[in-house]
């Protein structure tokens, strides 16, 4: 039974050896530095879920097989964390018995001294007429902020009474401390993605160009529950409770463009209360200015801006007076000069068409381009573009559908786009496709009228939180900062064997050196020590006692 107990703990034993070695690691980091090149080469749902849906529309078969192998989620992929995973742990199996190495090695004691120091690249002797026990004590006085060990002839290689000294040992203290920080880097990284929560959410804010003023959007926002979300990921240990609670009110968003359109700064004007504090009147709540890179720390919190565009306003008058007006963001398909797409469908009211069958058949559907600043191109002039991100001559260019838009099918649609099967079988037919500026309205055939009042820029919001992630930042900078504490610290040794002449009234000094790192600037403070030990001058005082005494040598202008 014994003989079958350590054959089975042999195996698992190898594998943590092998698990835990540096060249594991170093595999492992190669391994998760190609595995995370899919990753930035495709779409990720995590950044732009439109972008995967159109990627995998757009190649079929082959992009069902990358979804498959989580492609289009990478960095929350089951094997790509089971690799992070696996390199953390092989980090720690590595850094952890060398931080007890390093710790050892700055507990030891200096080495005892070579038995031939002329062997050393430094390497100096003298005679000081001074008694031995005088002259260690002036050796320990100029070793004073090393750490100082004395051999007797018994201990000593040669026999000799000798000194051994060494310095730097903050350079093994600063290796540990980088090992150990680099775990806790690891480890408090983990942690935090064990219970993070990330949530993204627009805001169309009040901010807008119209000749009439819309129906007013509420524009505000509360931390307290994850269906407030437009898009929400979270941690494996996160379960939807236990969010910091906190709400905030985004009163308008401003971007600075330059001269070629392109954005300098994204600002949005925001006020918020915590806690209890949310009952209080709006008007009491606390301001911010929210920017880009300036994100609003809340509670363990973080709201980030993360990006704008623009939300056109319709208005659908039907041919008994009712009105419905809606404002719905459209997507940049144009990033720098925000030509949008979008959708919108609006139902016709419940008393022109009692019957419920009819009423469907009777919705309207737009979709089309949204132009900030537009600009007619093409054969006709009809073609339309948008010459510059800001809002200073908006314009449309839709299709107008009647039919059956889906809305109370109960199943999920893009707000960017029409089901397109539901125009591929005629469930929706296009009756007008008609450019409108600001104003503007279409009539249609049954005296319905469509009216473009205009648009707002709608604001987009991140929500983060990450417990551990200012410890994550403690423990990289402690990293670094003792990473260069490893580097620019030198290690360096020497030895000094003191022999008493027959007489006892003076002593032979022998002086060797060693750098165990760099020798850069370590023989100038060798040199220092065995002159000052030797009693000898400093070579730029002799070098100025020759200069004065050498005379000068007067010519004339024959010579």
């Amino acid at each position: 039974m014994t003989t079958l107990m350590r054959t089975l703990w042999t195996y698992p034993k190898k594998a943590w050896r092998w698990l835990t070695s540096m060249r594991t690691a170093l595999v492992l980091l190669f391994v998760l530095a190609i595995a995370a090149i899919p990753g930035t080469v495709l779409p990720q749902r995590s950044l732009n879920e439109g972008n995967v849906a159109d990627y995998i529309a757009d190649n079929g078969r082959i992009a069902e097989f990358y979804d498959q192998l989580q492609l289009f989620d990478v960095f929350e992929s089951t094997w790509f964390n089971a690799i992070f995973m696996l390199l953390t742990l092989s980090l720690i199996g590595c850094i952890v018995p060398r931080s007890w190495d390093h710790y050892k090695a700055m507990k030891t004691p200096p080495t005892r001294a070579p038995k031939r120091l002329e062997r050393l690249p430094l390497h100096a002797t003298g005679t000081v007429d001074k008694p031995l026990s005088q002259v260690s004590a002036d050796a320990r006085g100029l070793l004073k902020r090393w750490k100082v060990a004395a051999y007797t002839p018994n201990q000593d290689r040669a026999g000799v009474f000798s000194l051994a000294a060494e310095r730097g040992y903050t350079r093994e203290w600063a290796n540990l401390i980088f090992h150990l920080s680099l775990v806790g880097m690891l480890v408090t990284i983990a942690a935090g993605r064990m219970v993070y929560y990330e949530g993204m959410v627009i805001i169309v804010t009040e901010s807008g160009n119209y000749e009439t003023p819309p129906i007013e959007q509420s524009t505000e926002f509360c931390n307290t529950s994850t269906a407030n979300f437009d898009s929400f990921r979270a941690g494996p240990t996160f379960d939807g409770t236990g969010l910091t609670t906190f709400c905030f009110d985004a009163h308008d968003f401003a971007a600075d463009y330059l001269p070629n359109g392109q954005a300098e700064m994204f600002t949005s004007n925001i006020s918020y209360a915590v806690g209890e504090d949310i009952l209080t009147p709006k008007d009491e709540w606390t301001d911010y200015q929210l920017q880009v890179n300036h994100p609003l720390r809340v509670a363990g919190d973080r709201i980030y801006l993360m990006g704008h565009g623009y939300a056109p306003t319709f208005t659908v008058t039907w041919p008994n007076g009712e009105t419905r007006t809606q404002t719905i963001q459209f997507g940049p398909e144009d990033p720098t000069f925000f030509l949008s797409s979008g959708a919108m469908r609006f139902d016709p009211p419940a008393g022109m068409y009692p019957d419920i069958f009819e009423r469907r058949q009777n919705q309207i559907a737009l979709q089309g381009l949204f132009a900030p600043t537009a600009e007619w191109s093409g054969d006709n002039g009809q073609l339309l573009t948008s010459a510059f991100p800001a809002m200073r001559d908006p314009a449309v260019a839709i299709d107008i559908y009647r039919g059956d838009a889906g809305l109370d099918t109960g199943r999920s649609q893009s707000i960017f786009e029409l089901d397109p099967t539901l125009i591929a079988n005629g469930q929706l037919q296009k009756i007008e496709r008609v450019n409108l500026q600001q104003g503007d309205e279409v009539t249609l055939d049954d005296g319905t009228t469509i009216t473009f009042d205009g648009a707002s820029e709608f604001a987009n919001f991140q929500i983060s939180h990450d417990p551990f992630q200012p410890w994550v930042l403690v423990t990289t900078v402690i990293m670094l900062a003792s990473l260069i504490g490893s580097l620019v610290i030198k290690r360096r040794r020497i030895w000094i064997r003191l022999r008493p002449t027959a007489d006892g009234t003076a002593t032979l000094v022998e002086i060797g050196g060693l750098a165990r790192t760099d020798r850069a600037g370590w023989g100038g403070e060798f040199d220092k020590i065995h002159r000052e030990l030797l009693g000898l001058p400093d070579p730029d005082d002799i070098d100025e006692e020759v200069e004065e005494d050498t005379p000068v040598l007067a010519t004339s202008p024959s010579q």
